[in-house]
């Protein structure tokens, strides 16, 4: 959801200049800075913006100047700014020694607010259409944006997810040697027990539950179903990040059943590995609109 959008309008007498920024965020947050002759558009603004980025924490910064003879007109010195700031310069120099500024408007020039701009407080028809021109071009520049580092993730997600079937197609390779260790324990087990007497039939009934605890074809099937499901979902229609976080977290729950299930180090150096891969996911998927 980060991107950045400019656009410029020179018109006859003013120059009209646009900039939106956005980061992530849950729902939209939007601040924004315009003239104060704007305020009655601000809202149309606002709702505009709203309508094409959907979601994020968004900075919008509107600024009108004035060019040409409209420029040299409206720009004056602040003369009080200025001899404020030159007697507390002179103060601060008596104070601690240092001698006073060679040239004082190189200095004074500097000083925020010594410039006074007056916009024209009228706002034409004409200027509003330009206005919503240049908001909706640096809106186009912000998709732009957007686009480019959608391609990127989109390319990322789609190697975790290959990584994540590789890792999980290695799982069937140690299942024979899980399943065997499982029953040597179980052997073991049984032979210390040679002597006492139990009841052979709920014994079996323990095992039997015991290998069907220890189970994880159901496991391997469902994370195979929510990958696929997640790169189906990456070439769905716009607004997909919230799913694409569900479907991550989802995939994080059979990966740790998978890891908890294993009792086998290889398979837990496999589950490690994807999850790994996952967290690398989820970090990214907050960047998904």
């Amino acid at each position: 959801m980060t991107g950045f959008g400019k656009a410029v309008t020179e018109l006859s007498d003013k120059k009209i200049t646009i900039e939106i920024k956005s980061l992530n965020s849950k729902q939209i947050d939007m601040a924004a800075r315009v003239p104060s002759q704007l305020r009655e558009v601000e809202l149309e603004l606002r709702n505009r913006v709203a309508s094409r980025l959907l979601r994020g924490k968004i900075d919008l910064t509107l600024s009108i100047e004035p060019i040409g003879r409209d420029a040299a007109a409206s720009t004056s010195l602040n003369i009080p700014m200025l001899a404020a700031y030159k007697r507390q310069i002179e103060e601060a120099a008596a104070a601690v020694g240092l001698p006073a500024p060679a040239d004082w408007y190189q200095v004074l020039l500097r000083f925020p607010d010594v410039m006074h701009t007056e916009t024209s407080a009228e706002i034409s028809d004409d200027d509003l259409k330009a206005i919503f021109s240049t908001l909706d071009a640096a809106l186009d520049a912000l998709m732009a944006h957007r686009r480019a580092e959608g391609e990127k993730l989109e390319l990322f997600f789609s190697q975790r997810l290959q990584h994540i079937s590789s890792l999980l197609g290695e799982v069937p390779l140690h299942e024979g040697e899980r399943v065997a260790r499982i029953r040597a324990r179980m052997d073991e087990g049984l032979a210390k027990m040679q002597g006492v007497d139990f009841d052979r039939t709920r014994l079996e009934q323990e095992m039997f539950f015991y290998i069907e605890k220890l189970d994880i074809n159901e496991e391997k099937q469902r994370l195979a179903q929510h990958i696929a499901y997640f790169a189906d979902t990456m070439a769905d229609e716009l607004g997909q990040g919230k799913k694409l976080g569900f479907i991550a977290q989802e995939m994080g729950r059979e990966i740790n059943t998978l890891g908890s299930k294993s009792n086998h180090s290889e398979m837990q150096h496999l589950v490690v590995r994807m999850k790994d891969e996952l967290e690398q996911i989820k970090e990214q998927v907050l960047n998904v609109l």
